[in-house]
């Protein structure tokens, strides 16, 4: 942590009191847009990576701890995930909208807009997570049979999804405010507010599972806590380094503002909706399939495929978090219209990321078993979990294809596109093949689901990123100087 506040501070002195001084650079949208592709994104993407990994630590820390009670338990908190995926889809929605609208902004010196943008956003997302709240006490037991409880864990996912809808305002806010602060450029601050929460969750797990015997309620009531502790310290940033500060006499709940956060954060709310519906989907599928055999097939088929979601997610937290790193180098210069900046840094992510996901694939389909036993010793979890994951894994290496085309048509403001792309993976593809598959393989079908949908978003993902490469060469070829794009 020492080392962290050490870089804060570092960040802060490069900034100046002021916000105008950026190391060798007079100013943020000069360091943004001048700094060298690659080493910039590999400064920004070093925190990034840190949080979304911290984030994906939240949901594998209860599904650890409380894999420790029972398989009941561990496929309980395992349903509710797609609630905590629909609350995220919301904060990404606003964060990802806004962030990319000012990152934007700034590149094209519009800092009122900027402003404004930054308290609509905030104040959007607490609004929407009111309502997710309200809406989810209120119909909060066929909500847990339509996302695939079972008899068995029926009466624990109630508890533990009403807990988490209490903090969903500050989920959602916690969301906007992360990904504002990195649109910014001020990855590092983003990161400690998500480290802080990450580290906070972890000890509070084991001691109100275990030490105050709460067992599925006290994972919840630590997830929650830890969130808030994130938010106010994410809160904090917004105040420090040249960050925009987040004022109420700033919001714009108008149409322009509406509408330029749907086209930023649709792809977003699509990427992670339609997740949060392909994993009730494959729940209910797990379920139906399961129960031919028996309750307590079912309740292991819901573990194994929860725990091989969360441990892909490690694997695709990385990778976000290097693309992270790229979005607002991305928005930056597109705003700026330097446009040979956007392609260096997708075709330098995709490259890494490309070389990453081959080693991480390589491992997961050797250690699946003793990956799946860390979260659940249970002979049925294991033999599911690991055929599921060895699926999945083989295919890992599209990701960073997939991954980065879609950031860097939504970091631009290409809604359209980046919605299509953000879609195929869980939704336009993943939706109709579980059908099917099912259908005619049952369990296995539920295990190959995502490997085939990987592949389809894959083949998708050239033609859109070819387009807009294209229409790059010729706003270029119009400006009439090409040259001055690599300025």
């Amino acid at each position: 942590m020492d080392g962290l506040l050490l870089k804060m501070k570092e960040e802060k002195k490069m900034s100046g009191s002021n916000g105008k001084k950026f190391g060798e650079y007079d100013n943020k949208l000069d360091y943004m847009t001048k700094t060298p592709v690659k080493k910039l994104i590999l400064k920004l993407s070093v925190p990034t990576i840190i949080s979304m990994l911290v984030t994906t630590l939240y949901n594998a820390a209860d599904t650890y701890f409380v894999g420790k009670i029972s398989t009941q338990a561990t496929a309980a908190v395992g349903v509710v995930f797609a609630v905590m995926a629909i609350i995220q889809a919301v904060g990404f929605f606003c964060g990802h909208g806004s962030g990319n609208f000012i990152a934007r902004s700034l590149g094209a010196k519009k800092d009122k807009e900027a402003n404004e943008m930054a308290a609509t956003g905030f104040t959007i997302a607490i609004i929407l997570g009111l309502i997710i709240t309200v809406s989810g006490f209120i119909f909060s037991e066929p909500i847990a049979i339509a996302l695939g409880a079972t008899e068995n864990i029926l009466e624990e996912t109630k508890t533990y999804m009403r807990i988490i809808l209490i903090g969903a305002p500050i989920m959602t806010a916690q969301f906007v405010v992360n990904n504002q602060l990195r649109f910014q450029g001020s990855a590092t601050y983003a990161m400690v507010g998500l480290l802080s929460g990450g580290i906070i969750n972890v000890g509070l797990d084991p001691l109100f599972i275990f030490g105050f015997g709460l067992g599925v309620k006290g994972a919840a009531i630590a997830t929650v806590m830890s969130q808030t502790v994130s938010f106010i310290v994410l809160l904090m940033g917004t105040k420090v380094g040249g960050n925009l500060k987040i004022r109420s006499s700033n919001i714009r709940l108008n149409f322009y503002y509406l509408k330029e956060i749907t086209n930023g954060g649709a792809p977003s709310l699509f990427r992670q909706g339609l997740a949060a519906a392909a994993t009730i989907i494959m729940n209910n599928m797990a379920k139906k399939y399961g129960m031919l055999e028996s309750p307590e097939m079912a309740d292991a088929a819901l573990a194994a495929m929860s725990i091989v979601t969360r441990t892909a997610m490690f694997a695709n937290s990385a990778l976000i978090g290097f693309g992270q790193g790229y979005q607002p180098v991305c928005s930056f210069s597109y705003g700026a219209k330097k446009y040979s900046r956007v392609r260096e840094g997708y075709f330098f992510c995709v490259k890494i990321a490309t070389i990453f996901l081959a080693v991480v694939s390589v491992l997961a389909v050797i250690f699946a078993p003793n990956i799946v036993r860390v979260f659940r010793n249970d002979d049925l979890v294991i033999k599911i979990g690991a055929e599921a994951l060895r699926y999945q894994a083989s295919v890992f290496v599209l990701g960073g294809v997939i991954i980065m085309s879609n950031m860097m048509m939504q970091s631009i403001g290409k809604g359209v596109r980046a919605t299509i792309m953000s879609s195929a993976r869980s939704g336009l593809f993943f939706i109709p093949l579980i059908i099917i598959l099912t259908n005619k393989l049952g369990l296995r079908g539920v295990e190959m689901t995502q490997m085939f949908a990987d592949i389809c978003a894959f083949l998708l993902s050239i033609p859109l990123v070819t387009s807009v490469f294209r229409e790059f060469n010729e706003e270029e070829k119009l400006k009439g100087n090409p040259a001055e794009q690599k300025a």
